[in-house]
């Protein structure tokens, strides 16, 4: 196979991978979903969880978006230095989300800003964005796909704590965004922090949290340890699923972190709404493809 017949080929995966990823959501979500709803006690609690599987089940009957806001698509790259196209991989992620767009179709989200106006196509000046890492002597490559909505972004927050406010700090950086803006994001939701050094460097990590699968914990016993905590305090809050109250307002914390200057602690959020739609697929260098958060998924040309 020539390089231009594997970019074509990569695009076409990517931009029905997308496509797929707006319509259906990850196992993982699904599977928390039932468990909230089976944990709750109120009749209209259970009444919107199933009001919301309902729509999953539309979505996949109608094949058309399972949200209306279909967001900004953000990538996650962990691409090996050897992968055969990794030089082409963002001018054809870009390429994708262009087709996916008029193909799924998604609803057109790419605003320039300062000039003010829609691109039509969901691409434009740093859109979608694309965050790299680099794996050396690796010719694999992940892809993890999120589509952020307008709704779980806005509780989105960053700062820098003085180094005597410690944990309790973050603790009380974290409860305070979602008080006031949780409720906003479309409950219940995957709440992403970042601890590091910097503003960028905490959000990075909190962005790069909501990628993890659900039900998985840091490997730092301590930020496991916090992750429970703050999943319990924002329980507490009782939001609820689309903030109509209830005993459970969060599908789960995950806290990324990296070591930070003695005498910073930065600290972000980023959230995800119930309808977390990210996804994550695996290509060798033959471009065969693995998903690991959508099961019985094969990728066919569109007609």
């Amino acid at each position: 196979m020539s390089k231009e017949e594997q970019v074509t080929q990569l695009t076409e995966h990517m931009a029905k991978f997308i496509a797929h990823v707006a319509k259906k959501l990850p196992d993982d979500v699904i599977a928390k979903l039932e468990e909230l709803r089976d944990k709750e006690d109120s009749p209209l609690s259970k009444t919107i969880y199933d009001t919301m599987f309902k729509n999953q089940e539309l979505a996949v009957k109608l094949n058309r978006p399972s949200c209306q806001d279909t967001g900004v698509l953000q990538f996650w790259v962990k691409c090996g230095t050897k992968f055969p196209l990794i030089g082409e991989l963002e001018a054809l992620l870009k390429d994708a989300v262009v087709k996916a767009t008029f193909e799924a179709p998604l609803r057109h989200n790419s605003v320039e800003t300062f000039d003010e106006y829609n691109t039509g196509k969901n691409v434009g000046k740093g859109t979608p964005t694309v965050f790299w890492d680099i794996v050396p002597d690796s010719d694999e490559c992940e892809i993890y796909t999120y589509m952020a909505g307008g709704g779980c972004t806005l509780p989105g927050k960053a700062m820098v704590l003085m180094p005597g406010e410690g944990y309790e700090g973050v603790t009380k950086f974290v409860m305070d965004v979602m008080t006031s803006y949780g409720l906003n994001a479309c409950p219940p939701l995957l709440v992403g922090v970042g601890v590091a050094t910097s503003v960028e460097t905490a959000a990075l990590l909190s962005k790069k949290a909501l990628m993890r699968p659900l039900g998985s914990h840091n490997e730092n016993e301590r930020a496991a340890s916090m992750e429970k905590l703050l999943e319990d305090g924002i329980n507490a809050i009782g939001l609820g699923p689309q903030g109509m109250g209830g005993k459970y307002s969060v599908m789960g914390v995950h806290i990324e972190n990296t070591a930070r200057h003695p005498s910073t602690i930065g600290v972000a959020v980023n959230v995800g709404c119930w309808s977390h739609r990210r996804g994550h697929i695996i290509f060798d260098k033959d471009l065969n493809y693995t998903i690991t958060t959508h099961s019985g998924v094969t990728l066919l040309c569109w007609k």
